[in-house]
């Protein structure tokens, strides 16, 4: 896919390895002397490493690239016995990075700032409020305790948490009839998120799983993280998984 993506001068690089502590992915690694990716899906293009780069060897760009990986992230993290606690916070950017990144979304494809142009939507209380398809409490992963009753059996919904917002049948296509954890790939623990769903699914032995997330590339950590919880439970539980364009559309 296009899309961006950072990249290294060897010419210029000097192998200081200034650059490789301010990359949170790990994306970064010195090889015969010189700073180079260790593999595409590793660099999510936020560009944290530009301004630690003395000789300005480092860009963002955007060509064809593999998709950002998030799972093979937190895999590499856990390979590396590097805490989490230890690794600076993936925000974007606030500056627009040099090199070509996106202005609002610092090089990162999935955080560019864009508007749709749509309607104002009618004022309040003209049309009756549809109820909400919500069954339980909580619904953040990190919240929900694996042995609770509701899950037992249950056709379960992992969504990331963008997709309620963006989707506006979220409630009458996605929601209704199952139960709903939520959670984002980016900003939190995606090994966390498969040793959580792994637990959960020996435990509840859900009826089916279905994964709703956006369209965006970082969103896809959500989708590897539970089919490898499926894979380490055992369990051959149906499974489908379902996109959602930042637009709202279903795609």
């Amino acid at each position: 896919m296009l899309r961006k993506i950072v990249e290294i001068d060897e010419a210029k690089c000097d192998g200081c390895g200034e650059c490789i502590p301010s990359c949170a992915e790990g994306a970064i690694e010195l090889v015969g002397g010189k700073a180079r990716l260790a593999a595409d899906a590793l660099c999510d293009g936020l560009g944290a490493c530009l301004g630690e780069c003395p000789r300005g060897a480092i860009r963002v760009t955007e060509r064809e690239a593999a998709s950002f990986d998030e799972l093979a992230v937190e895999l590499r993290r856990a390979a590396a016995k590097r805490p989490a606690a230890a690794v600076p916070p993936r925000r974007p950017l606030l500056s627009v990075v040099q090199g070509g990144g996106a202005p609002g979304g610092g090089g990162c494809p999935g955080s560019a700032s864009r508007a749709f142009g749509r309607a104002a939507p009618r004022a309040p209380g003209r049309e009756p409020t549809a109820p909400s398809a919500l069954s339980h409490w909580p619904v953040q992963l990190a919240l929900v305790q694996v042995r609770a009753p509701w899950l037992a059996g249950a056709d379960l919904l992992v969504a990331a948490d963008c997709v309620p917002f963006a989707y506006a049948d979220f409630h009458r296509d996605f929601l209704a009839g199952r139960r709903v954890v939520v959670g984002c790939p980016k900003l939190d623990d995606v090994r966390g998120y498969v040793e959580k769903l792994s637990l959960l699914f020996r435990e509840a032995r859900p009826a089916s799983v279905a994964v709703v997330k956006m369209e965006v590339p970082c969103c896809g950590g959500i989708a590897a993280a539970v089919r490898e919880a499926l894979r380490l439970s055992g369990d051959s539980i149906p499974y489908s998984e379902f996109t959602i364009g930042v637009e709202g559309q279903r795609l």
